[in-house]
């Protein structure tokens, strides 16, 4: 005999009605040699004489071949590749998909633009089935329910980032919520996350239903915001004593530029969150170099904006740590006209001799001999004696490379009469 417990959530749940009763029935059941009893459910508390066997995600193959045969369509156009990998290949939602579009007699076309606009509410066909129902029901539970008021905003949160929540930040994160290890136990037993390289991590169609429409609006993600900004704002340097501990970006940057993708568009005239902005980017620059997604805000914010100029010198940076000093070049020259227009020399001094030492770099050493001249200028009106020493040492550079050496000379020369005690220390 063979006898299938369908969507067996309900019934399985160890908190719900007549719980233990039906928990026993099954469980004995499930002793019978003669017997084979199949269970599916959401939850993962099973019978200890049952082996489990968790339902993965489809192939991206799989999930093709089951999105037209149920759109009925003998076109297979490409365009419904992307919408399927937005749908992390998740078997309900693909289904959805494809009956939405076959009942409505959608075109590949318009399928693409309905989900562009409405996103996972596209997923409800004519027969009232839908994602949102699914994944409500599952919040209704008894098990849920009983994990208290914080269950729905922790949900949003592991929904708001891309990667999830680390397992290892949970008491940094979330330091007022004393139960925040067991809540996070009770959603991937109810299958509404899972556990994935150290994170508690969620499907794309849930994270979409799930994650806050108004960011600004979830204290509980606002608190979290503030625990990452202040994490970022620690001074990094090899020389200082918390250097490795800020390694943490390497697995967590992901999250951290979505956070900040997401309040540079809701907080654009936060002060706070252009300096997390800038954080991250020196994070980036010592720890994990890569472009960030954040450089097209960066460069959008009003010319007179405070952060503007001194964001666009850190990206450039950036760009100088993965090697692409053409553009970091060009991001040094809009910060050069910035700080040029607010007449802070000691700013026009330093991208100066910056942008000096990116010339030589890409070999245009005529301007670069330009720029450390008018740096060394400023400094020497301002008395700073070692930017002096630094403006020269990178003038005795440029001039070497144009041959011009009794020049370069002089140049070094002037570096010892400047700092004598520090110049073995700059290498003339």
């Amino acid at each position: 005999m063979a006898i299938v417990l369908d969507n067996a959530e309900s019934i399985l749940d160890p908190k719900g009605a007549d719980a233990r009763k039906i928990y026993a029935v099954v469980e004995e059941l499930s002793r019978f040699d003669n017997i084979c009893l199949c269970i599916t459910s959401r939850i993962s508390t099973i019978p200890p004489d049952c082996k489990r066997f968790d339902v993965p995600t489809l192939s991206k193959d799989a999930a093709r071949d089951t999105f037209y045969r149920i759109y009925d369509s003998n076109d297979r156009s490409d365009l419904a590749n992307p919408i399927l990998e937005q749908l992390d290949f998740h078997p309900l939602s693909i289904t959805l998909l494809a009956t939405v579009g076959h009942q409505n007699k959608w075109d590949m076309g318009r399928l693409t633009r309905e989900w562009e606009r409405r996103r996972t509410s596209v997923l409800q066909t004519q027969h009232n089935n839908s994602l949102a129902v699914a994944i409500e029901l599952s919040l209704t539970s008894p098990m849920f329910q009983e994990l208290g008021p914080d269950a729905r905003a922790l949900l949003g949160i592991v929904a708001f980032f891309p990667q999830g929540v680390d397992e290892n930040n949970l008491e940094w994160l979330f330091p007022t919520i004393s139960n925040r290890t067991d809540i996070f136990d009770k959603f991937c037993i109810l299958s509404l996350a899972y556990r994935s390289n150290g994170f508690i991590a969620m499907l794309a169609p849930l994270r979409d239903h799930l994650s806050p429409k108004d960011p600004g609006a979830s204290p509980l993600l606002c608190a979290t915001k503030e625990r990452y900004f202040a994490r970022l704002s620690v001074d990094i340097h090899p020389d200082k004593p918390n250097f490795e501990e800020s390694r943490w970006i390497t697995s967590d940057d992901v999250n951290v530029e979505h956070l900040l993708d997401v309040f540079t568009t809701f907080d654009a005239n936060s002060e706070g969150v252009w300096n997390a902005c800038k954080y991250f980017m020196g994070h980036l620059i010592w720890h994990k170099s890569r472009p960030t997604i954040l450089k097209p805000k960066i460069e959008g914010l009003p010319d007179d904006h405070l952060l503007k100029p001194e964001c666009l010198f850190i990206l450039a940076h950036l760009f100088d740590s993965v090697g692409n000093w053409v553009e970091k070049k060009r991001l040094l020259v809009c910060a050069l006209g910035l700080w040029r227009g607010r007449g802070s020399h000691n700013d026009v001094a330093l991208v100066l001799m910056v942008l000096s030492d990116t010339n030589r770099m890409i070999g245009l050493h005529k301007d670069g001999i330009r720029q450390a001249r008018e740096a060394l200028g400023i400094y020497e009106r301002l008395g700073h004696a070692v930017q002096q020493a630094d403006c020269l040492l990178k003038l005795a550079l440029l001039l070497s490379s144009e041959e011009q050496f009794d020049a370069a000379e002089e140049a070094a020369l002037r570096v010892i009469a400047l700092l004598p005690e520090k110049s073995q220390q700059f290498r003339v």
